[in-house]
């Protein structure tokens, strides 16, 4: 009866054992300022980025979504993810820097430990002139998006609602 009993105790710490895997159980960007390598700029496609650590969330925005101010009004303009902007989860080895993104020779450390990007969901961005009428305001939401690890499990604690406010000038 003791042999079996140690071969249960075994065999139960054995299959409780973790493979490793990483386990993304929040993705949390609410509070993090938006950066970016370049000004964005109307008519082109943009990135932008946050970086949480270790962590980064990366947006790639559809071209001509910044082109959508007019003095005076408030515009609303939405992005389908993924078909035409892009958001991309990153955990890397160690903490990153904005030089990471910007650099001409990219870095080689911290690396990346996992890449996901987000399956669905709407990039939303609402336009409004700022007081002189020199700069369009563009504030940046994310709704909906849909992370997919590789293992198939979904990421559902989100907390990425406002990426945050970027700024172009209004054309003369």
């Amino acid at each position: 009866m003791g042999k079996y009993f140690f071969l249960v105790l075994y065999m139960g710490m054995f299959l409780s054992c973790s493979d490793g895997d990483l386990q993304i159980e929040t993705i949390d960007f609410d509070s993090v300022a938006i950066q970016y390598c370049t000004a964005p700029i109307r008519n082109t496609k943009n990135i932008m980025f946050k970086i949480n650590d270790d962590e980064a969330l990366i947006l790639e925005l559809q071209s001509g979504v910044l082109n959508k101010g007019v003095v005076g009004e408030t515009v609303t303009t939405e992005s389908a993810i993924p078909n035409q902007s892009q958001v991309t989860y990153r955990i890397f080895s160690d903490g990153v820097t904005k030089n990471y993104f910007c650099d001409d020779i990219p870095t080689t450390e911290p690396t990346v430990v996992e890449e996901i990007e987000a399956q669905d969901g709407t990039v939303t961005v609402e336009t409004t002139a700022n007081e002189d009428n020199t700069e369009f305001v563009h504030t940046i939401r994310l709704s909906g998006i849909s992370f997919v690890t590789g293992t198939d499990e979904r990421i559902t604690d989100l907390t990425i609602n406002e990426f945050g406010e970027v700024t172009t000038a209004v054309p003369q």
